[in-house]
C-alpha cells in the first residue's frame, strides 16, 4: 500500500489511503508537539506545581480537607474545594466576615501569634526588609526531633507554594516539606538556627491561604487527634505525655510506630 513496496501501483484507492494515512499521522504528530509545548510552558510559568498539588489534594481523605472556616467555627461543616488555596476561593470574603468561635490555645506547643501557618506544618514570618522567613512548626519539630540530614535549596532558587521547599531525612524516612509561599530563596538556615529559608516574593504576596488565630487552634486539635490514632497501636508507647502535651523527639521515642503514614499525613504527601 506504500510507494517503494513491491507490487505497489498508483491507483485512486492508493491515493485516498495515503492521503488519509498521512493526515492522521500529521494530526497525531501535531497533538504530541502541542502537549509537549504546553508541558514546557506549564513548568516555565510555575503551573506544574499547582497541577501536581491539586491532584495530590484530591487524593487526600475528605476528613483531612476541612475548610479553614470550619476550623475557626465560622461554619458548621465545609470541605475545602480549592486545595487549601483561599486565594482562589470565591466565597472566602463571605465566610471570613463571620465570627469565629474556636478558643485560643496551642496545647503546650509554641505557635506565636505573629506567624502564619501552612497546613504542611511550616510557619511564615514577614520581615522588615520585605523578605519572609520560613520554618518548621513546633508540632513537626516535636515529631522529627533532630533530623539526620537536611537538603536546602541554593540561594537564588525559586520555590512555589505547595511545592517542595526543602527535604529532610530521619532514619529511613525522607520528608518533602511543602513551601508555604512563592518566592526566591535569599538565605538558608537550618534546625539549629530555628528557621530554614528566607525568601523574597515577587511583589506583595497574597497570604490568606495561611492559617492564623482561632483556625490554628482547631487545626492543631485535629492534628493531635490524628496522630494519637495513627501512632496509638496496642504495642506502642503513648504518643502524648501527661496533660496532652506532645512528646519531643517522638520519632526517636517510638521507632516502631507507623511513621510512613503519620509523616505522609503531617506533611501532606
Amino acid at each position: 500500500m506504500f510507494p517503494g513496496v513491491d507490487g505497489f501501483h498508483w491507483t485512486f484507492g492508493h491515493v485516498v489511503f495515503l492521503g488519509l494515512f498521512f493526515a492522521v499521522a500529521l494530526t497525531i504528530f501535531t497533538t504530541v508537539v502541542r502537549a509537549v509545548w504546553r508541558s514546557v510552558e506549564d513548568f516555565r510559568s510555575r503551573r506544574a506545581t499547582a497541577i501536581c498539588w491539586d491532584l495530590e489534594f484530591a487524593g487526600m481523605p475528605e476528613a483531612e480537607r476541612c475548610c479553614r472556616h470550619e476550623l475557626a467555627g465560622r461554619v458548621a461543616e465545609r470541605t475545602c474545594p480549592n486545595s487549601f488555596d483561599c486565594r482562589r476561593c470565591a466565597e472566602y470574603e463571605k465566610f471570613a466576615a463571620l465570627p469565629a468561635s474556636s478558643p485560643a490555645t496551642s496545647f503546650g506547643l509554641d505557635y506565636p501569634a505573629g506567624r502564619l501557618y501552612h497546613r504542611g506544618h511550616t510557619w511564615v514570618r514577614p520581615e522588615s526588609d520585605g523578605t519572609y522567613t520560613i520554618g518548621l512548626d513546633d508540632l513537626a519539630s516535636h515529631l522529627v526531633g533532630k533530623p539526620d540530614s537536611v537538603e536546602l535549596p541554593e540561594p537564588g532558587a525559586a520555590i512555589d507554594a505547595n511545592g517542595t521547599a526543602w527535604t529532610l531525612r530521619k532514619g529511613r524516612n525522607e520528608v518533602r516539606v511543602r513551601a508555604p509561599i512563592d518566592g526566591t530563596v535569599v538565605e538558608t538556615g537550618g534546625a539549629d538556627r530555628g528557621w530554614y529559608l528566607r525568601v523574597r516574593p515577587e511583589g506583595e504576596p497574597n497570604l490568606r491561604h495561611l492559617l492564623q488565630g482561632p483556625e490554628v487552634t482547631a487545626w492543631l486539635s485535629k492534628e493531635l487527634e490524628r496522630l494519637q490514632i495513627q501512632l496509638g497501636a496496642p504495642d506502642a508507647a503513648p504518643s502524648l505525655a501527661d496533660g496532652g502535651i506532645l512528646m519531643d523527639g517522638l520519632m526517636d521515642a517510638m521507632p516502631q510506630a507507623d511513621w510512613d503514614n503519620a509523616l505522609a499525613s503531617t506533611f501532606l504527601e
